[in-house]
């Protein structure tokens, strides 16, 4: 009895040693799942504006997400209104759509050199009027605003209190050009930008 209950120990003390040194590869592949989702739901409503020949509209947050929560719906647009709801995708509970104090943060350092990262959801870089949380595909691989201007932008997602958690995907609206980006330390201490 002595011996099972002391195998019983070491295998209870193995098993919460591997549990602990699973962890940061746990929160990196809700990170990674989060931004592939992300960025894969983006390219995805691209792909569907320029196979259908009709206008995907795109938004980062909609009007009833819970507070604390990412998601992005995809509707179509039919004759000039919102259409259907194609997709709605939640991120990972601990990853949210936000800037973290200490990514790169001026027009020379931020992705694709867009923004000062002042808001984790930017896609009216340069325009006034927009919606910034927004993105139109059109038929065309174009990505456009409310107003039918252009959309360059980047969106910011990461892990609260995990600056290298952070991940970014850039928008060049005439174009439609979707590109992914990690946020990456060489030497330690000094964020930089980094395209995946």
């Amino acid at each position: 009895m002595v011996e099972l209950v002391t195998v019983m120990a070491i295998l209870a003390i193995a098993a919460g040693i591997t549990f602990i040194s699973l962890m940061p590869a746990l929160k990196d592949a809700h990170v990674n799942a989060a931004y592939s989702t992300t960025l894969m739901t983006v390219r995805q409503a691209r792909q569907w504006a320029i196979q259908n020949r009709k206008v995907y509209l795109v938004t980062f947050n909609p009007t009833g997400t819970p507070a604390g929560k990412g998601r992005i719906k995809v509707e179509r647009m039919d004759a000039g209104a919102v259409g259907p709801m194609i997709l709605q995708v939640d991120l990972p509970q601990d990853i949210q759509f936000q800037t973290l104090a200490g990514i790169p943060n001026t027009a020379t350092t931020t992705p694709d050199k867009l923004g000062t990262a002042s808001a984790p959801i930017d896609l009216d870089i340069g325009v006034t009027g927009g919606v910034n949380n927004q993105i139109y595909f059109y038929p065309d691989g174009s990505a456009r605003d409310v107003n039918n201007n252009l959309n360059n932008g980047v969106i910011y997602l990461a892990r609260t209190g995990d600056l290298y958690s952070s991940r970014a995907i850039t928008l060049f609206g005439a174009a439609g050009r979707i590109r992914g980006w990690r946020l990456a330390s060489v030497p330690p201490g000094s964020p930089f930008w980094s395209q995946q």
